[in-house]
């Protein structure tokens, strides 16, 4: 069964997977679908944790997940901690740190997120915003690796080729670049750099695993 990753600019995800809609960091989001199972929201920053563009997805039954800050600032949802598994039906949810090593735009003291999606038999990795660290290296196998490449913030596109060597993705797809931050140069520089087959998508293009 296919699962279908559709970036909708930015840092915001759709992904669609035996009936399941699961988003990461809704931000933007142009309509009002209404038609999330699950939101992943990663830290509490503005172009990641939008009330507005969550509400726009979700329903009374979508289950919202994300480290504790983030949640409270969302008024509630289920709290995921690194290193923590939790299993929705089919479908596995592990969070995995994510924090700049000499910045301070991201502490690793705020217990910030990326994330380990199990679907269909295929691991996506949501690295959020967050420099190499070394966590990414034991993650395991990993078929998609999502990653920022814009720099200042996060990592630039020669540190996300490195974290790619370090996860040993057998995918990977550019992110946070081309909108606040970043252009389709530095995912370019990242596709060139990268030790695995790199996926450039345009907003509202979908790849399929």
């Amino acid at each position: 069964m296919s699962i279908e990753i559709t970036w909708l600019g930015h840092a915001s995800f759709r992904i669609t997977a035996g009936g399941r809609v699961i988003y990461i960091d809704p931000w933007k989001v142009s309509r009002v679908p209404h038609d999330a199972d699950v939101v992943f929201v990663s830290h509490t920053h503005y172009d990641h944790c939008s009330s507005p563009d969550i509400a726009k997805v979700s329903h009374p039954g979508t289950i919202l997940i994300g480290p504790v800050d983030t949640l409270a600032k969302l008024h509630g949802g289920h709290p995921l901690t690194r290193g923590e598994g939790l299993r929705l039906g089919e479908m596995t949810v592990e969070g995995v740190a994510a924090y700049n090593v000499e910045k301070s735009y991201h502490a690793k003291t705020n217990g910030w997120l990326g994330v380990v999606l199990g679907l269909d038999g295929k691991r996506i990795y949501y690295s959020g915003d967050t420099d190499v660290v070394v966590e990414m290296t034991k993650l395991g196998s990993i078929d998609l690796a999502i990653l920022p490449v814009a720099g200042l913030h996060t990592m630039n596109p020669a540190q996300a080729a490195e974290a790619c060597r370090q996860i040993g993705c057998k995918a990977a797809l550019p992110c946070h670049w081309g909108d606040i931050i970043g252009a389709r140069s530095d995912a370019q520089a990242f596709a060139d750099a990268a030790p695995c087959p790199v996926h450039i998508l345009n907003p509202g293009q979908t790849l399929t695993l």
